[in-house]
């Protein structure tokens, strides 16, 4: 299998590269990783299941049109492929874990914000469907942020969590209530990660912010904002950052906890335990300020 991504990455980048050392990254749950080596150069390498090629397209896509906005640092796919039993994506090795401190954050911040300014859709969706964990994500086009998050996201969610059987009375009601919710949000379509808690942010050892491991799609830029204060929040220095480039809009505080509701189901189909209590409450929270 090395030999044949080694093969893959001297293909596209049109210079020799011979594997000399491969060693286990840990960090991830769903994919196994690692970082080859020739001795000068190095990548870093992502292995799943043969069927699971799809994904890794998806993800090299994604981080192919964020990289292409020269807005903020990602690891720039490099190929993605099958050997075998096994697919594998190759990308740029960044050599992360350094110590950030708030200039690292202010910059993450202005960075997502730049990203977000993008312009380059009109509509909400993605070319391709592609994975939020290891959960289906869908992303037809719809032209409505409204029904693109009531259809797609908390109702899909909602489907799969009836199917695993989670039972969230007031389901339907809620998403009945999405355009009310939204109503006075008419948010532009922006090139969100898709996926951005603690896990997929880091600063580089040379300072630099970076991002990685996306669910991309066009949305509503308070998304990735929204999930940043899910799990812990980022550094009030990220925040900062983010609202001197671009502020966040009035009713956000509100429309966080239906954003975040998609992650919080999503962990219920995945994990299943107390995510079920946690999206009772949040979807309770949003009703409770409805007419």
């Amino acid at each position: 299998m090395w030999k044949k991504i080694a093969e893959h990455i001297t293909q596209v980048t049109v210079e020799k590269f011979e594997v000399s050392n491969h060693s286990s990254v840990g960090g991830g749950c769903i994919n196994n990783g690692y970082k080859l080596t020739d001795g000068t150069r190095g990548y870093f390498v992502k292995i799943n299941q043969a069927s699971l090629v799809e994904m890794f397209r998806a993800e090299a896509l994604g981080l192919k049109q964020m990289w292409e906005t020269q807005t903020i640092r990602v690891p720039k796919p490099l190929c993605y492929g099958t050997e075998g039993n096994n697919c594998y994506i190759v990308l740029e090795w960044l050599d992360l874990g350094g110590r950030g401190n708030d200039k690292s954050w202010e910059e993450m911040g202005r960075n997502l914000a730049a990203l977000h300014r993008y312009q380059g859709k009109s509509e909400f969706g993605w070319d391709i469907n592609n994975t939020i964990g290891s959960t289906p994500q869908i992303n037809t086009w719809v032209a409505d942020w409204a029904e693109f998050w009531a259809t797609h996201r908390i109702g899909y969610q909602l489907k799969l969590a009836k199917r695993r059987g989670g039972s969230f009375s007031q389901g339907d009601r809620l998403l009945k209530a999405i355009p009310e919710l939204l109503a006075s949000h008419q948010p532009q379509p922006s090139l969100v990660h898709g996926d951005l808690w603690g896990g997929n942010a880091s600063v580089t050892a040379d300072g630099d912010p970076a991002i990685f491991d996306p669910a991309t799609y066009w949305g509503d830029r308070e998304v990735d904002i929204a999930m940043t204060e899910l799990f812990g929040g980022f550094p009030a220095a990220f925040y900062r950052g983010y609202n001197e480039v671009w502020p966040l809009d009035d009713g956000y505080k509100q429309r966080k906890i239906l954003y975040n509701l998609y992650h919080i189901l999503n962990h219920f189909n995945l994990f299943g335990g107390g995510y079920a209590s946690q999206a009772e409450r949040m979807i309770q929270q949003l009703l409770s300020v409805i007419s």
